[in-house]
């Protein structure tokens, strides 16, 4: 699964990785858990443009009468997504990427949970695939939502956890956030794990076990 992650990189990287026109200023994400308002890229078909958005980690599907189911969908299988009623509408129309330039990972040894630090090589800013889906209450109330897709650990990440999320490759964006691109047999294939020797990994401080702890020590390895 995937439970925490950051984003500490600048507005300049977001905007050369991501080709949008707008990225309000960020404050540096250290530990950034589910329920959070979280940044992500959408494709707008009116201006025919990628836009930056905040929305709300854990998908909350638009049939759903409980916001609170969010907090269990924070994830979503890349092998069954297309499937699932809570995904399956979101999978074929509603991509995003969420944006992100590291996670965490926690490895259970002899009754402890130490965590684990994960990023790329270059420490580049990336993005994870991502659904996302429109929530409105009785009262009128919005939520815009989100869930990211995991998939099998490669090498790297196996021997601490055997699921990681899916990070897409950038020549992968414009096919992923593409709503006219609908069928699995052409989203499926960009739902793989990534190359174990363009990531790096080291263990950190257990400071991130609690999400009330957005500070560098966050991922200071050990």
């Amino acid at each position: 699964m995937c439970g925490r992650f950051t984003l500490i990189q600048t507005t300049e990287a977001l905007y050369q990785t991501f080709h949008v026109e707008k990225v309000p200023d960020l404050e540096p994400q250290y530990n950034i858990a589910p329920t959070q308002m979280i940044g992500a890229v959408l494709y707008n078909q009116e201006s025919d443009k990628r836009e930056f958005q905040k929305l709300r980690w854990g998908l909350i599907p638009s049939w759903s009468k409980d916001p609170g189911i969010g907090v269990k969908l924070i994830n979503a299988r890349a092998e069954t997504v297309a499937e699932k009623p809570a995904f399956r509408s979101a999978f074929k129309y509603r991509r995003c990427l969420v944006v992100a330039d590291g996670f965490y990972e926690w490895q259970f040894h002899e009754g402890q949970r130490q965590p684990y630090y994960f990023r790329l090589q270059e420490e580049k800013v990336f993005g994870f695939a991502g659904l996302w889906e429109q929530w409105r209450a009785p009262e009128d109330e919005e939520i815009i939502s989100c869930t990211i897709l995991t998939t099998e650990a490669n090498e790297l990440v196996q021997p601490v956890h055997e699921r990681m999320p899916v990070i897409l490759q950038q020549q992968d964006y414009d096919v992923w956030l593409n709503p006219e691109v609908q069928t699995p047999e052409l989203l499926q294939p960009l739902l793989h794990p990534y190359p174990s020797e363009a990531m790096t990994a080291y263990p950190v401080s257990k400071v991130v076990n609690s999400p009330k702890h957005n500070i560098p020590d966050c991922i200071k390895p050990l």
